[in-house]
């Protein structure tokens, strides 16, 4: 029997790139999004679009109520999106509170329903600077609690965890994955602002592998 596995999936470059990994390994993939109030939600639409292209079935859940207890990320509040690295201490503004925890805590919840023995997410080396719950030790102790937390263990896997965003692009290109069908900018508008650690880490990564990224960008 092929191994169900539940994908949390946003729409961006990594968890394309995870979405189609776990396909390309021959699990049977049940893709699910988040609608947790970000102001990127234009990431979501993506989302439904490469799951409707390759036949994955796909949820979408409203969460957004949530922000009335997780208050001061520029992601969800009216903060600005600040400009510059991944890495600089500015970027600490787009952390949602225990955001990871949270939609793993539900992806589980699902991945049991549907019998599905593994979740992958899509945290990278790249993240662990500014988000501590797409850190190794934070993955480590997650899937830990997901072994005891219901009847069914269910395994928490990240399979670029210790890798750059720049591994992650070179994986897809291997596979051959059109990334237009992607959006990474925190602002949601049109065209990729180009300047946010979001924009300016993708860029990087394109430029690392020595090809265009082919998403529109205002500047």
């Amino acid at each position: 029997m092929t191994e169900k596995v539940v994908v949390i999936y946003s729409g961006g470059m990594d968890s394309f790139t995870v979405l189609n990994r776990a396909l390309k390994d021959g699990k049977e993939v049940y893709a699910l999004s988040f609608d947790y109030g970000q102001r990127h939600v234009k990431e979501l639409e993506c989302a439904s679009e490469v799951c409707k292209k390759l036949n994955v079935p796909h949820k979408i859940i409203d969460i957004s109520a949530i922000n009335e207890l997780l208050a001061g990320s520029s992601l969800t509040d009216n903060i600005e999106i600040p400009e510059g690295h991944y890495e600089e201490d500015s970027m600490k503004s787009t952390v949602v509170p225990n955001r990871n925890m949270i939609l793993l805590s539900l992806a589980v919840g699902y991945a049991v329903s549907v019998k599905a023995s593994q979740v992958y997410y899509g945290a990278h080396s790249g993240d662990h600077a500014i988000y501590p719950d797409c850190r190794p030790e934070f993955v480590m102790k997650m899937n830990d609690v997901c072994q005891i937390a219901n009847y069914e263990p269910v395994e928490i896997f990240s399979p670029y965890l210790k890798v750059s965003k720049t591994d992650i692009l070179t994986d897809g290109i291997a596979m051959g994955l059109d990334y237009s069908q992607t959006w990474t900018c925190y602002n949601g508008r049109e065209k990729a602002c180009g300047k946010c650690g979001a924009c300016q880490e993708r860029l990087e990564a394109f430029a690392d592998n020595k090809v265009s990224d082919p998403i529109a960008y205002e500047a």
